[in-house]
């Protein structure tokens, strides 16, 4: 099988990823659940992990790292904290449902979208500069969109928030790993990501970069300060309530450290070259509209497409059907179709990994060409 649904979850995974998450099955309990080896060990790893993921990110406390589920539970989490009823919230118009449907559940929320188009950094940055100066109590962002891969300006967003003083939540979910997520340079309140994704772990892993203090949203034992009913007030205690996900964190230990290895920039113009690659031989094809920058460096590692004619789920199936993995329809971002004008049907979407080859892209393409041929002849 050709797997081009990175965007959704890295099926190929790095070897000692595998192995450390197995390992951890026979080997590790819960971290700071007891003095014996198998509690030592988990405690132990659980510590290289956050460290590892600091150092990657920016961060100069480990403990400022938090194990969550997946990239919607972080984001549940920083949300919680800094979004009240009543507030005013900035978000893109790219935002996942992981945000969107968090924030619909807060009462009497008002919502500005900066619905600009993709691929226009310079436009999106300028709106957003003048929706944060008219006031707002938070703003949130994804660094790269999940269905067009277009970067988001996060860096000029980050600038403008602590220029008014605002908390800016980035949702990271397509970029750690494959691009520069610094959290010394932004100064985000909150940056939430999966393990799954770009960062190779299993899944049922996410991180939490906190800023700042956050709310519990999960009440329970951690394993200190067990007589007092209130959650601590320590990170990251606070935020990891009940037995953590071993196999997962030793997994997702050794994905980060394949990508400090191989290097983001490495990842990321392998995924541009891809990306390329793709564009060029879709452009070929009959009846495609293509979503994809003019600048490469404002694209990363997706692209969506349509075809005249064809719906996007029907497509997708008929590509599965000869051995090629893509995802098709909303992409859980209805909120990124609206602003671009895909809806109801959405796209057909591409997206790669550090696995991914050349080879691959012509294959794809010319197994498209051959559907779309075969519509032509009926």
């Amino acid at each position: 099988m050709i797997y081009f649904d990175a965007a959704a979850t890295t099926l190929e995974k790095p070897d000692a990823v595998r192995i450390a998450s197995a390992r951890a099955m026979g080997s590790m309990s819960s971290p700071g659940r007891g003095g014996h080896p198998a509690s030592r060990a988990a405690e132990e790893t659980a510590y290289r992990c956050r460290c590892e993921a600091a150092e990657l990110f920016g961060m100069q406390e480990p403990e400022h790292v938090i194990f969550t589920g997946n990239a919607t539970h972080a984001l549940n989490i920083a949300i919680g904290t800094v979004v009240a009823a009543g507030s005013r919230v900035i978000v893109s118009g790219y935002e996942h449902n992981a945000v969107t449907r968090p924030l619909h559940a807060v009462p009497d929320l008002h919502v500005t979208v900066v619905d600009t188009p993709p691929f226009d950094p310079e436009g999106m940055a300028a709106e957003f500069e003048t929706a944060i100066s008219r006031g707002a109590d938070a703003v949130i962002c994804n660094h790269v969109s999940n269905v067009f891969g277009c970067v988001q300006p996060v860096e000029e967003i980050a600038r403008s928030c602590r220029r008014h003083g605002v908390p800016l939540i980035v949702d990271a979910s397509q970029s750690a790993g494959v691009l520069p997520v610094r959290m010394d340079e932004w100064g985000a309140a909150f940056v939430a990501m999966p393990g799954h994704k770009g960062l190779y772990g299993p899944q049922g892993t996410g991180l939490l970069l906190c800023g700042m203090s956050a709310q519990p949203i999960l009440f329970g034992g951690t394993g200190s300060a067990s007589r007092v009913q209130d959650m601590p007030e320590e990170l990251p205690d606070r935020l990891e309530a009940g037995t953590h996900n071993m196999p997962g964190i030793a997994g997702l230990l050794e994905g980060i450290r394949f990508v400090r290895r191989k290097g983001t920039e490495t990842i990321a113009d392998h995924a541009r070259h891809l990306t390329r690659r793709c564009a060029l031989r879709l452009r070929e094809l009959p009846g495609v509209r293509l979503f994809a920058a003019e600048d490469p460096a404002r694209q990363a590692g997706v692209l969506s497409f349509t075809v005249d004619g064809r719906d996007p789920e029907e497509l997708a199936e008929q590509l599965a059907r000869r051995g090629i993995a893509v995802r098709a329809g909303l992409q859980c971002a209805p909120l990124a179709h609206q602003t671009v004008g895909t809806l109801p049907d959405g796209t057909v979407r591409v997206s790669f990994s550090a696995f991914n080859t050349a080879a691959q892209v012509d294959r794809f393409s010319w197994e498209l060409r051959a559907i779309l041929r075969e519509k032509v002849t009926l």
